[in-house]
């Protein structure tokens, strides 16, 4: 597939590399391959990201743009706590069968953690660490802004809630009595509660 027209050589990139997560989650964004399917020269890329962190956290940070746009955490309507709820939960895999979650917690293990990882997969998985919590942070400096939240430290909460999250996806990897929706709402309501009722 090739690079919609009118894109300059910077959109080219980001272009290439999402394209490429997007035909296989594992793959690994290496400069010559990102280069080579933008069609631009390695040092065109480097130009723009002389880093291969900095192209990662921008590429992830286009995808997580697609993957929760629909975010609500700006709708007063809506009691705070319950904003701050949904959009911690829509960082957990959507709702589905057992052994969808089971494979991509199988393939996140595969890629991330096994003893011979490679540096790149080490970098993503940094990525996509400090890409959540940045959201999560903007989510509580927001809710912290309008009054809703009490003044404390965003990115110790936001810590709090990925551990909670990233607990709570392990959970969907394995069977569970009742429903894993009602059970994982539980949990993190709870997480939200104690950021709004203790200082942290």
């Amino acid at each position: 597939m090739q690079a919609p027209e009118g894109l300059n050589s910077r959109e080219r990139i980001l272009w290439a590399a999402a394209t490429m997560l997007g035909e296989d989650a594992g793959s690994a964004l290496s400069v010559r391959a990102v280069a080579a399917r933008a069609g631009v020269s390695t040092g065109s890329l480097r130009h723009h990201f002389p880093r291969q962190r900095e192209l990662i956290d921008a590429v992830l940070g286009r995808v997580y743009d697609v993957v929760l746009r629909d975010d609500t955490i700006g709708d007063t309507s809506v009691p705070a706590r319950e904003r701050l709820l949904t959009s911690v939960q829509r960082l957990l895999a959507p709702e589905g069968p057992e052994i969808d979650a089971r494979e991509g917690w199988l393939s996140a293990l595969d890629r991330y953690a096994k003893p011979d990882a490679t540096p790149e997969a080490r970098e993503e998985f940094l990525s996509i660490e400090r890409e959540l919590r940045r959201r999560v942070e903007v989510a509580l400096k927001l809710l912290q802004d309008e009054g809703s939240l009490p003044p404390g430290d965003n990115e110790r909460r936001a810590r709090f809630l990925l551990t909670v999250v990233n607990g709570t996806s392990i959970s969907q990897a394995f069977p569970a009595p009742g429903s894993r929706l009602q059970n994982e709402i539980d949990v993190l309501r709870i997480a939200v509660d104690c950021v709004f009722e203790t200082k942290i």
